[in-house]
């Protein structure tokens, strides 16, 4: 399909380069890890009077979204049950002016068969008005919808990467073990780190706008629009770090059905890469898009360039995945390391005890004046082929300038890195700030503590796992590329910096 017949959608135009839209938001929370994001999403369903808009790469019916101890209330005393299926059907008895519509990523439509009693759940689920549970299968084939999207009333919104699903639930501690952490079936699972925002006002339209233009391409009839209600759903326990702030909103979609592609997030990720002064503090899933490496090493090659902190899990969770993501990201850190001529591009892999800490959160912050948190990782597959949406905040826009933001993006930053090296968040903010950098802190306190950052040891890869890293077959750019080794010419294209300084490692090893 030629470029003129490709269409955009009413109201689908970028704002400006790597920005589908900007809105205000009255207050904003960032929630660290599944622990404080179930419980305070229980309580904000809760509240909510109309409408509740759940999407999201998976949902599991089974899990229980608070498990014993919990401010608001123990699960065994409860008016309300802790188990999510259980929960949504309370719901659709008890709130009778309450609809609840669930889209989930349709390829998941397997898991089914393995998990039991949620197939119970849904067939429970089919008769009730109010209830409407959507698989979406809308997307190139070997694409993904991965966003993780709730909207309530279109008056409170949340954007990040925690699904609710199963192996997500954790505390702050990530206690090395954890009787908690338990899969619905009994089976145990390791620490896992994340994060995700609720944020309050007109973004809570905007982001129920890209909702609902999901629901219906998948197929689904188009949601009753209505005003926000007065009345907030935000959970009365949730801290509030930002007041008065301009939200953007960007997204990755791939090309399907006519409807054009969007890039916003590689093109804001590039962005934000170039305009770093001082330092890039990362946590992300992945690291294997081929153009994030290349625009680092470009800022790694200036005679000052910025300290760039990248906290990531040891290795991906699955056999494929690790073909796909480890080998990869192997290749490109070499490359970098290659490039650090002033040792300021640092990857760590957090740990409690001997354990590593499972990371799946999506966060960038630039110079404590970009805070970006959302689905996106930072793979090519985020960049160009799965669903994704991520929200920011930019503390150099006019709307956000003498707020006060950058302190609120400075303790979020300073909280994180305190989490993972196991200092108390009262002292970490006067180590920082007379440290050289992060890395220094890092590497000088986290090793007095049984939570620590260690640095990630690059693998040597044997050719075979080189040449399949090199060959982007798992992770391609585009989806016209899926499952075609090299087709827009790999990893290490000819011609490019990547390959230009791969050859040179090359030919230092031949010595």
């Amino acid at each position: 399909m030629s470029e003129a017949e490709l269409k955009r959608p009413d109201g689908d135009e970028s704002v400006e380069t790597g920005v589908w839209r900007y809105a205000h938001a009255a207050r904003v929370g960032v929630i660290v890890d599944a622990e404080n994001y179930f419980a305070h999403m229980q309580q904000a369903m809760l509240n909510a009077q109309r409408q509740i808009m759940l999407i999201g790469w998976d949902f599991d019916t089974r899990i229980h979204l608070t498990h014993g101890r919990r401010w608001y209330h123990r699960p065994f005393n409860a008016d309300y049950p802790s188990r999510l299926g259980s929960f949504l059907l309370w719901l659709a008895r008890n709130r009778k002016e309450l609809e609840v519509n669930v889209l989930k990523w349709g390829l998941s439509f397997i898991q089914l068969l393995t998990r039991g009693s949620m197939t119970l759940d849904i067939m429970r689920m089919w008769p009730k008005r109010q209830l409407n549970f959507k698989f979406d299968t809308k997307h190139p084939i070997g694409c993904s919808h991965h966003q993780k999207i709730a909207v309530l009333d279109r008056k409170l919104a949340v954007c990040g990467g925690i699904d609710m699903t199963n192996d997500r639930w954790d505390t702050r501690s990530h206690r090395e073990e954890d009787p908690r952490r338990r899969q619905p079936g009994g089976s145990p699972y390791g620490p896992w780190h994340d994060i995700t925002v609720m944020m309050e006002g007109d973004v809570a339209v905007a982001l129920s706008d890209l909702c609902q233009a999901r629901w219906v391409r998948a197929g689904a009839e188009p949601l009753v629009e209505f005003d926000p209600p007065e009345q907030s759903p935000w959970p009365e326990k949730l801290e509030v770090d930002f007041e008065n702030v301009e939200i953007g909103i960007a997204r990755t979609r791939a090309e399907y059905e006519g409807v054009c592609a969007v890039n916003e997030i590689e093109e804001l990720a590039l962005k934000h890469i170039k305009c770093a002064k001082r330092f890039i503090y990362i946590e992300n899933q992945y690291f294997t898009s081929r153009k994030i490496a290349e625009a680092i090493a470009e800022r790694l090659k200036e005679d000052d360039p910025p300290e760039i902190v990248i906290v990531h899990p040891e290795t991906a969770e699955g056999w494929l995945e690790q073909q796909a993501m480890d080998h990869a990201r192997a290749c490109l850190a070499r490359m970098l390391q290659e490039v650090d001529h002033k040792d300021r591009f640092h990857l760590f892999v957090p740990y409690s005890g001997e354990t590593p800490i499972y990371v799946h959160a999506k966060l960038t912050i630039v110079d404590d004046e970009i805070l970006r948190i959302g689905s996106a990782n930072l793979n090519n597959r985020s960049m160009g082929l799965d669903s994704e949406s991520d929200i920011f905040i930019d503390c150099r826009r006019d709307a956000n300038m003498g707020k006060g933001h950058e302190d609120a993006i400075k303790a979020l930053r300073h909280s994180l890195i305190a989490e993972h090296c196991g200092i108390d968040e009262d002292a970490i903010g006067d180590i920082l700030d007379n440290a050289k950098s992060m890395t220094e802190v890092i590497e000088e306190f986290g090793r007095r503590h049984g939570r620590q950052l260690r640095r990630f040891q690059i693998p040597e890869l044997n050719e075979v796992e080189e040449t399949l890293a090199g060959s982007q077959l798992l992770d391609p750019e585009r989806p016209d590329d899926m499952f075609e080794p090299f087709a827009s010419g790999g990893l290490f294209r000819k011609g490019s910096l990547l390959d230009r300084v791969r050859k040179r490692v090359k030919r230092k090893e031949g010595q």
